[in-house]
């Protein structure tokens, strides 16, 4: 007699698979950080031939990947049409309103993407398991951040870069999602250098993956190493062009070499990357672009 998932793997409040599953799972992941998003698309569908529900959330987690990297915004609207149906269980319904979040609050809908995001971080909350711990702690870190001012108010936040950091190591499956997270979040508190360390943690699993080059040049310059971090942003521009054409990270190299050049005092490589940011297909996407990246420029005068 086959057991039901949820008391086969002792309640429903846990991310464990099955064996086979969790390793298609983990070649997932493998194959996304590889950019073989068409084949990790594809193991995402070989999963959901044996549980519908968590082959809908990895797919969808796919599509976001894809966004991230290429910019590809008809991936993200489709992560979130379809992360609104996936039939999930669990934790992995926490995984998906986790997601679901993210793609709305990416998408211009923050405060609906914050509720989203607070009712899956309850349900990991009372997960014993570690990979549900981190998943909370993303969403407690930033709880604790906006209550800090608050006189005696616990604040828990090197708790849960602790925690992050730990599971981060672990996970074969998240792993990006935990070290991206941990990244920001020093990054926040103007620890540039050990956001630095981190990036060249997840470059030693997988060097030269395009996002993470670009996350490691934004700690390269709030170091004031500039040289540096305008080399991988002046190869990333040239690369994603190749790539992408004039996608997303594309402009976001761009904009992030306008400010570089400008701090290093180099007017005419300043200029000749701004005068980019005249192009139509840059005005288009705007909207897309980080927004403290754009406030920045917008502060200098370097936007038009």
């Amino acid at each position: 007699m086959v057991l039901p998932f949820a008391l086969a793997f002792g309640g429903s409040l846990t991310l464990a698979l099955p064996a086979p599953l969790m390793q298609l799972s983990e070649q997932v992941t493998e194959k996304s950080m590889a950019l073989d998003y068409d084949g990790a698309m594809a193991l995402a569908k070989k999963v959901r031939g044996s549980d519908d529900g968590v082959g809908c959330v990895l797919e969808n987690i796919v599509r976001v990947s894809r966004y991230d990297d290429l910019g590809d915004t008809v991936a993200l609207q489709k992560a979130g049409v379809n992360l609104e149906k996936c039939a999930s269980t669990g934790l992995w319904e926490a995984l998906r309103k986790f997601e679901l979040g993210y793609v709305q609050s990416e998408s211009g809908h923050s405060v609906k993407g914050a509720m989203t995001t607070r009712s899956a971080a309850k349900l990991f909350e009372e997960s014993p398991e570690q990979e549900s711990r981190a998943f909370y702690a993303i969403y407690a870190y930033y709880i604790d951040k906006s209550f800090s001012w608050v006189p005696f108010k616990s604040d828990r936040r090197s708790e849960y870069l602790a925690v992050l950091d730990s599971v981060a190591t672990g996970s074969k499956r998240f792993w990006p999602l935990y070290l991206t997270s941990l990244v920001w979040m020093h990054y926040d508190r103007g620890d540039f250098n050990a956001g630095l360390k981190l990036t060249q943690r997840g470059l030693g699993k997988v060097p030269n993956h395009p996002v993470l080059l670009q996350v490691k040049a934004d700690m390269l310059y709030r170091l004031k190493r500039y040289k540096e971090a305008a080399a991988i942003y002046e190869k990333s521009a040239a690369d994603y062009m190749a790539r992408t054409g004039k996608s997303i990270r594309y402009w976001c190299a761009v904009m992030n070499l306008v400010r570089i050049y400008a701090d290093m005092g180099d007017k005419a490589k300043m200029q000749a990357w701004r005068e980019k940011l005249s192009d139509d297909t840059f005005k288009k996407m705007k909207d897309w672009m980080p927004g403290s990246l754009t406030d920045d420029l917008d502060k200098r005068d370097l936007l038009d």
